[in-house]
């Protein structure tokens, strides 16, 4: 499933980037994240997420497939096993950052697959609650 967001920070362009590329110091800002290692370049976490009455977490890992620092774009890949052992849920998420002035539009795209109890809801719900999600992001950011 492809997710596109958009968002703007209120910072120029080479500070957006520092930030939105510092793993350690964003995860707090994602609703239901939360870090719990860091080996040289892998993130190691836990994601909770719910989904009508459904609740689900997810452990798992995050490394930097690409960051181009010239261009400001990341991509990102992320894959985690729910703890009740109800499916699967893995992402390529690419991030794209364009100045405009002294603020920067951020451009997310997601490739997302799950599977298991969450995956039933199809895509209107998990795109609703991921509009929900990174918008609470971003006010955590700002």
């Amino acid at each position: 499933m492809d997710l596109n967001n958009e968002f703007t920070v209120d910072l120029p362009i080479d500070r957006a980037w520092a930030l939105l590329t510092d793993i350690e110091r964003i995860a707090p800002c994602m609703p239901g994240a939360q870090l719990t290692g860091v080996e040289g370049d892998t993130y190691s976490g836990l994601v909770k997420i719910k989904l009508g009455p459904v609740t689900a977490q997810y452990a798992g890992t995050a490394i930097f497939e690409s960051l181009d620092d010239a261009a400001h774009v990341g991509v990102l890949r992320a894959a985690g096993r729910d703890s009740h052992g109800q499916g699967n849920a893995s992402a390529l998420i690419t991030a794209t950052l364009v100045e405009e002035g002294a603020r920067t539009k951020v451009s997310v795209h997601t490739d997302l697959t799950i599977t298991g109890k969450v995956a039933q809801f199809g895509r209107g719900v998990i795109l609703d609650v991921s509009a929900k999600l990174l918008d609470q992001f971003v006010q955590c950011l700002e």
